[in-house]
């Protein structure tokens, strides 16, 4: 199964048309040129979101890194970095010669952080701390790791 078999309609931005539109075609995944965020940065956070929304399921195979970066017009590194840090963050998987893969880690992960959350908040409650103090208890904890 292709990324584009996969992606259907999403292969154009938002608010194009067949035949028309904003006449970018390059896929499903749009850089903003304009944009303050650095390309590989852009690129991350669209992945990201397709893998947790499950529009690139477990085990779709991905473009290469050079196929990728010809079809977005960016450097192959820019596009490395990308996968890179999607492998760190557990998304994805690169299997050598065959290949990057979305992981199913992914969802082990965001499963582990679920019952991590569930937890936190059944001794939150325990302890007499309401919902808004503890809220601000985690971001000052992740604060201080981000």
């Amino acid at each position: 199964m292709s990324l584009t078999a996969v992606a259907g309609n999403l292969r154009r931005p938002p608010g194009a048309r067949p035949g028309g539109g904003t006449g970018d075609d390059r896929g499903m995944f749009v850089i903003d040129a304009t944009s303050s965020v650095p390309p590989f940065e852009q690129l991350r956070v669209q992945f990201a979101e397709r893998i947790r929304d499950r529009t690139m399921p477990v085990g779709l195979k991905l473009p290469t890194i050079r196929g990728l970066a010809t079809e977005l017009g960016l450097a192959a590194n820019t596009v490395a970095r990308t996968y890179r840090e999607l492998e760190e963050a557990g998304l994805i998987e690169t299997r050598g010669r065959a290949g990057s893969f979305v992981s199913a880690a992914g969802e082990q992960t965001r499963e582990r952080a679920r019952r991590a959350a569930e937890d936190y908040a059944a001794v939150v409650a325990s302890l007499g701390i309401g919902a808004g103090e503890a809220l601000s208890i985690v971001e000052a904890a992740v604060n201080r790791r981000g």
